[in-house]
């Protein structure tokens, strides 16, 4: 079918969703200085790394599957098309992410976070569908090993994106290519293996009662994503007047 969703995919993706959500408020919490929290170490920073590890590896998961049951219905041009539009519109709401932040926190500004890459990741996908599973983890190994090597080196701002960056450079969210595009590539490996031609190639009876607020909040991780942030500091406005606003 077409249009059918995979009940334990979006339940990954709304476990992402929440613990998306979690970190955030506590970044907040501490770049606000109402508590002080340590984010960069510890439980918080390996929790921030398992969201956006999730988060990418179902863009490889979910691209395969997608990709599988459209071109079943398209080819070439068209084909092509809907993946560099697709593509393109995910970049183009990271660049909104640059803006706002740009604005508001032009110190730490979004330069490549997490929709810049996905955006890009989407555009290459194609490149590597019809790479069998060995391939693809062969490849991805390499994105890893890349990766590595480009962070030992710093380099100028045009090859940010790539994972060089000058040694001052400084983030809200930085998702370069290498080596994180390694993982959209794991996960196009796991959707051929399971999800071969786009249908679930193992049996899982239907989702438990319990799961349904998740699945809702993967199936519109996007919207979430966008609004999930100015209620974030709404909440820490009411609860802590003049945090938010004293800041800037």
């Amino acid at each position: 079918m077409p249009g059918e969703r995979y009940w334990e995919i979006d339940l990954a993706r709304g476990i992402a969703v929440v613990t998306m959500i979690l970190f955030h408020s506590a970044f907040d919490l501490n770049f606000f200085g109402v508590l002080p929290l340590d984010v960069s170490d510890g439980l918080l920073r390996m929790l921030a790394y398992l969201t956006a590890s999730t988060f990418i590896f179902l863009v490889g998961v979910s691209f395969t599957i997608s990709y599988a049951r459209t071109s079943q219905r398209l080819d070439g041009r068209d084909l092509a098309l809907k993946y560099v539009r697709r593509g393109l519109t995910i970049f183009g709401y990271g660049l909104v992410i640059t803006a706002v932040t740009w604005l508001f926190l032009p110190s730490v500004y979004v330069v490549f976070g997490i929709l810049h890459f996905i955006g890009i990741a989407i555009l290459l996908a194609p490149l590597f569908v019809r790479f069998d599973p060995q391939n693809l983890i062969l490849a991805s190994i390499a994105c890893l090993i890349a990766g590595y090597v480009t962070n030992l080196v710093p380099g100028p701002w045009p090859l940010l994106w790539l994972g060089i960056h000058p040694a001052s450079f400084s983030s809200l969210d930085y998702v370069p290519l290498l080596p994180w595009f390694g993982l959209v590539l794991v996960g196009m490996a796991c959707g051929s293996l399971f999800y071969p031609e786009g249908r679930r190639g193992f049996p899982l009876p239907a989702g438990p009662a319990f799961a349904r607020p998740l699945d809702f909040l993967g199936r519109h991780s996007l919207v979430i994503y966008f609004l999930h942030q100015p209620i974030i500091l709404l909440v820490i406005a009411v609860l802590a007047p003049g945090a938010v606003t004293g800041f800037w």
